[in-house]
């Protein structure tokens, strides 16, 4: 019990004052965290309140720094501390301190945030007001000088409030939406303007260059060794930054018992699995936002047509605060019925005298993902799964893959997406919709009526009900890895959607193609095991390589300038495993020759998705570029004093004080399915974006049986042992078994139980 809450049953006693209650019942946040193998904390509480509370605490201990500078970001206080032109981590994507300050200033309206907040359950209330509660008793107890030496003593920490929190829930809603385009809300200015801006860098994502994704695969009780459903979850995610995984177990009230990851700051698990349910998440492929083409009105750029008459753009003044008392940075935002401004002249989003773009998101605002994933966690089958997910419409920007203890497999690409259908698509189309159609829905800003219809069925106005989305259930398998509703099983294509819900009958992805084919290869060498699992997302295959190398080093013959890098190749396994000589070499050859035209002599058949296009063009100018491709490579690795040979661990590396820890896995496009993207660092290149958290979950007759690996480790605390523990294990391909029961737990725990209340 706390010092203070004794001390209060003392005054009490010499004040002859008699208490109407116990003094316990005065606690009102309490939790024991425990911790097992690799610094896994299992939360236990009586009380939603408890829960975020020793949530908030365990993270702490391990991500303290992170979490705090986080804060700074969602304030808008960065440039005040790091100066505005250093670079702030948005979560999946970077930019300059003062366009991160003048978005969060600008889009956080904290008045609708603390009304939509008001309205959300008691439970996920609770949870927050918790997860506050234990991020400032764990900086009260440390003290700013106890902190780990990365914000040690640092202005910029302090304690945090609800309003911190509920900014911080609402950029996870914004990560694949207006985050994404962040700059160009930031940054967009009326012609004309004499206001100084940074560069616009947002642009609208191409679908083959996703770099963000993930694997997941749901078998049905067809598929399996057991009988029984199990899950494979593979999110491709940050390595650093707050898009980081953390592992944690809650064990809460109303019988929540979940164990699993979520990200920094949130409240309980947001991927993982309870006694008979286990999911994962992948980015999905549908839209959640709508640009708008506006016209505007005669000689004023700052007001736009709707229905035939003028109507104002609204403003916000963002003063964001510099270092060393220098004067504040001052921007005006505008924005209209549709959303805000945006501009991305690389995409022709441009805002002239005559046409502007406006951005409308429909997670802006959305709070409901918490009460979505907790209705998950307590689930007892993949219906109820289903039920949280369609019922909330709280799931931000992934698809929800499930498997159950009784064998069913489930696929639910349900979202938060604008209401919009293919005929109201069609009826609101502009000119240059078919041209935007790829990468977004642009619909036209000069009619009332092209406002997102509204559904009696949705929690909030303007979302397409689920029954209008993708659910599908199965016995044997389902699968995706990013690519759209169509298909999460080969052998049965989903009817065609909402174009908003992605592409139909188009080519998939490298990735998505090696998916199909090497699960089709493990169901046909038997059933799906924990082993076989591991195995499927560890191979580290590489489609194109399958593809492309045999005639691409026939037509090396002929290029005797080449022969060095064409040797490489001829001795690669085509796999990215650590000890793959060459691989690095046709990784940066891939991501050149990728998009060549013309270079399939077999075109993209939506009969036979999975294995088409192929057959590599090497003659004629797709063989040039090839070459091309190749010699450009070749030369960007001799800068670099790369070999056209080295093994490939020893490029992809996590380098840590006690000597550098060798990365297998490799890049998405090149058909990888254990994908690990890389940044340049001196030597060769570090991880930067990739398998994280990696469970595979199946059941036996008690309750879940559940491996896990989390590649970049608990804590990013470079003195802490738990730095990089799960790397080293996770370069070795290997996973752990998690304790789960109590008896599990006390068997693995690692010093005594912490008892924490107030």
């Amino acid at each position: 019990m706390r010092t203070f809450v004794i001390a209060l049953a003392l005054v009490a006693g010499i004040g002859g004052i008699t208490l109407s209650a116990p003094v316990e019942a005065r606690v009102k946040y309490a939790a024991e965290i425990s911790r097992t193998t690799y610094n896994i904390p299992h939360i236990r509480s009586d009380t939603w309140q408890g829960v975020g509370y020793g949530v908030a605490y365990a993270y702490a201990q391990d991500n303290f720094c992170l979490l705090a500078e986080e804060f700074v970001t969602l304030e808008g206080n960065r440039s005040r501390y790091f100066g505005p032109d250093e670079s702030a981590d948005l979560g999946l994507g970077d930019a300059d301190n003062l366009t991160s300050d003048v978005f969060f200033r600008g889009q956080m309206d904290m008045e609708q945030l603390r009304a939509g907040w008001a309205e959300q359950s008691a439970a996920a209330q609770q949870l927050v007001d918790g997860y506050v509660a234990g991020y400032n008793r764990y900086l009260r107890d440390t003290g700013k000088d106890g902190l780990p030496q990365e914000c040690r003593g640092a202005a910029w920490v302090r304690p945090i409030t609800r309003d911190d929190m509920l900014r911080h829930n609402e950029k996870q809603m914004l990560l694949a939406s207006s985050l994404a385009l962040a700059s160009g809300i930031a940054n967009a200015a009326p012609p004309g303007s004499t206001a100084k801006t940074a560069a616009i860098t947002a642009t609208l994502p191409r679908r083959d260059a996703l770099t963000m994704g993930s694997n997941g695969w749901a078998f049905g009780a067809e598929a399996t060794a057991e009988g029984r459903g199990l899950l494979i979850g593979n999110p491709h995610f940050p390595w650093a930054g707050p898009a980081r995984f953390w592992q944690m177990h809650v064990t809460g009230p109303e019988g929540y018992n979940v164990m699993g990851a979520g990200l920094a700051g949130n409240p309980m698990p947001a991927l993982g699995f309870n006694r008979d349910v286990a999911w994962t998440h992948t980015v999905t492929e549908a839209r959640h936002f709508t640009l708008y083409a506006l016209t505007l009105a005669p000689d004023d750029p700052t007001s736009y047509m709707v229905d035939g008459a003028p109507v104002k753009m609204t403003t916000r003044e963002v003063s964001v605060p510099m270092p060393d008392g220098a004067a504040p940075v001052k921007r005006t935002l505008y924005a209209t019925r549709f959303g805000p401004i945006v501009t991305m002249p690389n995409n022709g989003v441009t805002w002239n005298e005559t046409s502007a773009f406006a951005m409308r998101d429909v997670n802006a605002g959305n709070q409901r993902a918490i009460d979505a994933w907790l209705g998950i966690g307590q689930a007892k089958n993949v219906g109820e799964v289903e039920a949280a997910v369609s019922e909330t419409l709280g799931i931000p920007w992934v698809n929800t893959i499930a498997a159950d203890r009784y064998g069913d497999a489930l696929h639910a690409d349900v979202t938060a997406v604008p209401n919009v259908s293919a005929e109201f698509f069609k009826a609101c189309s502009t000119p240059l919709s078919a041209l935007f159609v790829q990468v977004v829905i642009l619909l036209d800003g000069t009619r009332s009526q092209c406002d997102w219809e509204t559904s009696p069925d949705t929690p909030a106005p303007g979302l397409m009900p689920a029954s209008d989305q993708a659910v599908r259930t199965a016995r044997d398998y389902l699968t995706n890895s990013n690519d759209s509703y169509w298909l999460s099983n080969p052998d049965r294509p989903y009817r065609e959607l909402s174009p908003i819900l992605g592409a139909y009958e188009k080519a998939l992805t490298l990735r998505t193609r090696s998916n199909y084919q090497e699960t089709k290869a493990a169901l046909a060498a038997g059933k799906i095991d924990h082993e076989t699992a591991r195995a499927l997302v560890f191979a580290n295959k590489s489609l194109a390589a399958e593809m492309v190398l045999a005639p691409l080093l026939e037509r090396c013959k002929s290029e005797a300038e080449l022969e060095a890098a064409c040797a490489a190749l001829a001795g690669w396994d085509q796999r990215f495993d650590a000890a793959s000589t060459g691989a690095y070499l046709f990784a940066r050859f891939w991501r050149k020759a990728q998009r060549i035209s013309g270079m399939w002599q077999v075109a993209f058949d939506p009969a036979d998705p999975v294995n088409t296009p192929r057959e590599l063009v090497t003659e004629g100018d797709p063989g040039d570029k090839l070459i091309k491709a190749l010699s450009e490579a070749a030369s960007e690795l001799t800068e670099q004093g790369i070999a056209f040979d080295a093994p490939w661990g020893e490029v992809m590396a996590v380098r840590v004080a006690d000597g550098p820890i060798a990365i297998h896995g490799g890049p998405g496009a090149a058909g990888v399915l254990n994908m690990q993207e890389g940044r340049p660092v001196e030597g060769g290149m570090a991880p930067q974006h990739g398998t994280s958290y990696l469970q595979i979950v199946g059941f036996d007759e008690t309750g879940p049986v559940a491996d896990a690996v989390l590649s970049y480790s608990q804590s990013t605390n470079p003195a802490s042992p738990h730095f990089a523990d799960q790397t080293r294990l996770y370069a070795a391909k290997q996973m752990h078994r998690l304790p789960f029961t109590p008896e599990e737990i006390e068997a693995a725990r690692q010093g005594e139980p912490l008892q924490l209340s107030e």
